[in-house]
């Protein structure tokens, strides 16, 4: 639902012409800029030998009539009621809550071994295959699993899927309206997205059912959009929040594994059992100005990157049924190559929007030897340390966030959100992003006008980034999140490979 939006203007247009244009926009913006700031200091210095006395003469030689004033003010006032009217909102992040399900739902690699050996579904050689996805996931022992899974025998069934998403939705919103003092009849727009479970009714009218939300509420429900519809969800909200004045926005992240947890012996498939896990988050945005002071975030960019029309990356995270009419997502080899594919034209459209006009224009230096000049030498890749202190990439697996690292040049410091995330709570798909972010929290790590960027790769084959700015200092003290606790143990040492004792 709503993946995807054309604006009339670029309708038809192919998305590297698109890329293009912003690039050339903004580099000539911001060449402008550079020619100007030696002008505009001439100015200002000569400006600044002049006397009170010079601007009186100044004054004096103008000697505007009454109807040139009435005319001027006249249009100052309606420009500046046409720039009240039309500007931006702002779009604050007043807070956020992380599902932290019960310890007895915690479910270890040889526990997860036993149960999928107790079935008598799967062969010796996918126990085996699994074994050895396991000991190089990142994962810990400490992951969760839902009810119907971990119970014996197994409930796979619509009404055991409904429990869980519903443990997971519903606990996240407690704990989010218990933090901000909201009343759930307040909120004005839910966005709930889900990937794989979608039933009838939709996870939202459980929300609205469970809530009491009122009747006039915008309701929508995204399914389908994979482990990248968590910022899918923030920039639909965005867009709602620009034309519903005063309004409130639920944002709810989660995916349901009991339905995506697939019995066969397809390898492709048997991958999603190995890392995905319990988990979910609820999030809190305004648009009201009186809530800048009381929020965490203010939400600076949304980028949206789809390379659907590519055939191969269309086909890499695809859900079907095996030989034995099994249901299961499979993943392709070519994953993490199509990851840092949607990466790089993503960033394209991000770089000239953040990155500091020196390494833009090292950027475009190194883009008009390459094209221009015909220069055999390699892309230059920008420093994005420059432009984020914070960097939250979904922890989907191992290999896409060394991948990533590479890529972005990264420190095992900027990395260790996802990592601990990977091996604290598993892939938890669209709502990993929001561990990552409290994780950094409860280290004491964002400080106030901190720039956090949040990167989702996800089914279609999508890559989505959400900016933010912090807009104070996260206290942990004051903070209650799932790493809370425990954060005292944490970085851990994560090993290549290892060995599982089944």
């Amino acid at each position: 639902m709503a993946d995807e939006k054309l604006n009339s203007k670029t309708k038809g247009v192919p998305l590297k012409k698109i890329d293009m244009k912003k690039l050339r926009y903004h580099y000539l913006i911001n060449s402008i800029y550079i020619i100007l700031m030696p002008l505009l200091t001439i100015m200002s210095v000569h400006i600044s030998t002049c006397t009170l006395e010079d601007f009186f003469k100044l004054w004096n030689q103008l000697t505007p009539d009454p109807v040139t004033v009435a005319l001027c003010s006249s249009l100052v006032v309606i420009l500046s009621t046409f720039y009240y009217i039309s500007r931006p909102r702002n779009v604050y992040l007043i807070n956020y809550a992380c599902y932290k399900p019960d310890p007895s739902l915690m479910c270890s690699k040889e526990h997860f071994l036993q149960l999928s050996k107790k079935l008598g579904i799967f062969s010796d050689e996918s126990i085996q295959f699994q074994k050895k996805i396991l000991e190089r996931s990142g994962l810990g022992q400490k992951v969760y699993f839902p009810e119907s899974i971990v119970r014996d025998p197994p409930d796979k069934s619509m009404n055991g899927a409904r429990k869980e998403a519903e443990m997971v939705m519903f606990g996240a919103i407690n704990e989010l309206l218990a933090k901000t003092g909201m009343k759930a009849k307040d909120i004005g727009i839910l966005i709930v997205n889900c990937g794989v479970f979608n039933p009838t009714p939709s996870l939202s009218s459980a929300v609205v059912n469970n809530f009491k939300l009122r009747n006039n509420i915008l309701s929508y429900n995204l399914g389908g959009m994979g482990c990248s519809a968590g910022v899918i969800s923030i920039d639909l909200a965005k867009q709602l929040l620009q034309v519903n004045p005063n309004t409130y926005c639920l944002v709810v992240s989660l995916e349901c594994v009991t339905l995506s947890w697939y019995h066969g012996n397809y390898r492709p498939m048997l991958v999603t059992n190995c890392i995905f896990r319990m988990g979910g988050a609820a999030v809190l945005l305004s648009n009201r100005s009186s809530d800048r002071r009381r929020s965490k975030y203010q939400l600076s960019q949304t980028i949206r990157t789809h390379k659907g029309a590519d055939d191969k990356a269309y086909n890499c995270v695809f859900q079907h049924e095996d030989e034995m009419k099994s249901m299961g997502i499979a993943l392709s080899k070519d994953v993490t190559s199509v990851a840092g594919e949607a990466l790089k034209t993503n960033i394209k459209m991000l770089g000239p929007l953040v990155l500091p006009i020196s390494e833009q224009l090292l950027f475009f230096i190194n883009l008009v030897a390459r094209k221009v000049l015909k220069k055999n030498i390699k892309p230059y890749i920008p420093d994005f340390k420059l432009a984020f202190e914070h960097f939250c990439i979904h922890a989907g697996g191992r290999a896409v966030l060394d991948e990533l690292e590479k890529s972005l040049e990264l420190t095992e410091w900027h990395m260790e959100p996802s990592r601990m995330t990977l091996y604290r709570f598993g892939n938890t798909s669209s709502s990993s992003l929001w561990y990552e972010l409290a994780y950094s929290e409860a280290k004491g790590r964002v400080k106030k006008g901190d720039r956090v960027w949040q990167i989702a790769f996800g089914s279609g084959f999508k890559c989505n980034s959400a900016v933010w700015h912090a807009l104070r200092t996260i206290d942990p003290a004051k903070e209650k999140n799932p790493w809370i606790d425990e954060i005292n143990e944490f970085p851990v040492h994560v090993p290549v490979l290892e060995r599982i004792g089944f």
